[in-house]
């Protein structure tokens, strides 16, 4: 099987001063009229350079599928306007568009053999039969599926149907690759064999663009080269997978990025990108983070939230200096992790995770002491 990497960006400069494989410029989606109209994207704005992978990522419901369908054609945007290459497509129709969907469905049709299924699209264009001959054979062995040019989809197993929805896709080669939840209806075994394969395919198409909609993180952070977040059909935030992992801007995307803690506190001293806050009567300090356009006032006096990640917290004795005391509310062993859910003594309402490495052994009810690590983590702001 091959090994899963870390994402990172892979486009040259000379693909990051190109015109944009893909633009939304403000898209938006709305069904019914009036006061009753139901908005499934508001005021979508993105660009996405030549050979970018780009994963919209966000919980059920927050619009993400939705900007994928209105780039494919499935989906007419209400307003704004979509544009591949610098020409606005936003009225074309699907099959003119010469994009590569894969769908969670598969979509393979039951009565064609693999390599049919693989053939349609060029079928619909008109190619000739010759090229479309070597055109299969091509993308069939890029994904491993040259074998099983004869066999029904019935025959195939989940990951093999995904493959060939794959080929089917790059045999009309798209200058853009949309993929919607391709691994969603794969058993976890299969879905981190598949990713791998994602990632090495990814590495073979330098200049494609890449449109990956997925609610998994670690599909997002495996695969994408930046990330946008998306919730409630408008986009969030929108940067390189290690930066909203290490500095997320807002609350959200803290949390559904990982899980952060989001601890209450209030800053203290500030100097530079360093702050002391204080978190419950203790003093810790932490990186107090100005983003890449505006500037957020971390004065003294601030409520904000401290993001710390679940492996980043100890837990200590009760009499270690400066620990907060917690209640053990929950004991979830993961096999390589145990994870804590704790509940600070000072602080009833708020409600900490924190990951042990192997099979940790804690009484539900029992009291601990917690070790806030010094840097402590990032400050966020409050109700954002």
């Amino acid at each position: 099987m091959a090994q899963i990497k870390a994402a990172g960006r892979h486009t040259t400069r000379a693909s990051e001063t190109a015109v944009p494989a893909i633009v939304f410029d403000r898209v938006g989606v709305r069904y019914g009229r009036g006061s009753d109209a139901a908005h499934a994207l508001i005021d979508f704005n993105l660009r996405v350079a030549p050979g970018e992978t780009v994963a919209l990522l966000g919980p059920s419901g927050s619009g993400k599928s939705t900007a994928l369908g209105a780039l494919a054609g499935f989906v007419r945007p209400s307003s704004g306007a979509v544009r591949l290459d610098g020409r606005d497509i936003t009225d074309l129709p699907p099959a003119k568009r010469g994009i590569g969907v894969v769908l969670q469905s598969y979509a393979l049709f039951p009565h064609m053999r693999v390599a049919d299924n693989v053939a349609f699209g060029l079928r619909a264009q008109r190619v000739p039969r010759a090229q479309i001959a070597d055109r299969v054979t091509e993308v069939l062995e890029m994904v491993g599926m040259a074998a099983y040019g004869k066999r029904l989809p019935r025959e195939l197993s989940g990951g093999q149907q995904q493959r060939v929805a794959i080929a089917r896709a790059l045999a009309i080669r798209p200058r853009v690759l949309l993929l919607d939840e391709p691994l969603a209806a794969l058993d976890a075994q299969l879905r981190q064999s598949m990713l791998a394969e994602l990632q090495q395919l990814k590495e073979s198409l330098p200049d494609t663009a890449m449109l990956y909609v997925t609610h998994d993180q670690s599909e997002a952070l495996a695969l994408a080269d930046r990330i946008v977040v998306m919730n409630n059909a408008r986009l969030m935030d929108v940067d390189t997978a290690e930066n909203l992992w290490r500095r997320p801007p807002t609350s959200f995307t803290a949390a559904f990025l990982g899980g952060a803690n989001l601890i209450p506190c209030t800053v203290g001293r500030v100097i530079g990108t360093s702050a002391l806050v204080t978190v419950s009567h203790k003093t810790v300090s932490a990186e107090a983070p100005q983003p890449a356009a505006g500037r957020i006032d971390w004065a003294p006096g601030t409520k904000a939230l401290l993001c710390i990640r679940p492996h980043a917290l100890r837990v200590v004795s009760l009499g270690e200096r400066d620990a907060l005391r917690a209640t053990v509310n929950a004991v979830v062993w993961r096999g390589a992790v145990t994870r804590l859910v704790l509940a600070i003594t000072s602080m009833p309402d708020q409600l900490i995770e924190i990951d042990l490495p192997g099979h940790a052994r804690f009484q539900v009810g029992s009291e601990v002491g917690v070790r806030i690590p010094e840097p402590a983590g990032v400050l966020v702001q409050a109700g954002s």
